[in-house]
């Protein structure tokens, strides 16, 4: 029995000098050493669709919603909903009625998650939003959302 007691001696005395060896460190919890975003800043996002349709997807309303929950206390100052089409069918004004139709259905969802309709500014980009250095880019066929928050006061 002498054998374990020592033993436990031994070992109780490295690691108490292990201890003495191991850095200090400035954090005291864990919130010291995980940030989260503040939730009331400005929120950019993109809601894609299938070709030709302005009928939000479910991970599109999933995106939204999400957003609209972070936003929940703060002062939504503005509301940039930007709508666009993919040029590679469609005639111009098609693709412009598109892009409205987009913008719209996309603002329509965070005027009905709370946030204040005052705020919004709605745009379409129709085929002209679809052209990237005069090329057809198939992934303008999507809703540019940004939003400006900032904490109550």
């Amino acid at each position: 029995m002498k054998t374990i007691h020592v033993l436990a001696v031994v070992a109780g005395a490295s690691l108490a000098a292990l201890a003495a060896c191991a850095p200090s460190s400035p954090y005291k919890e864990r919130s010291d050493l995980v940030s989260n975003p503040a939730a009331c800043a400005p929120k950019r996002f993109e809601v894609y669709f299938d070709n030709d349709q302005a009928r939000l997807t479910p991970a599109a309303r999933e995106a939204v919603s999400l957003t609209a929950t972070q936003l929940q206390g703060c002062d939504v100052t503005k509301v940039q909903v930007l709508g666009l089409a993919d040029a590679r069918s469609g005639t111009a004004a098609a693709n412009q009625t598109l892009s409205e139709r987009r913008a719209r259905a996309v603002a329509e969802v965070l005027a009905a998650a709370g946030l204040p309709a005052p705020a919004f500014e709605v745009e379409a980009a129709g085929a002209d939003g679809a052209r990237v250095n005069g090329v057809n880019d198939p992934l303008r066929r999507r809703t540019e959302v940004l939003i400006e928050a900032r904490p109550r006061r």
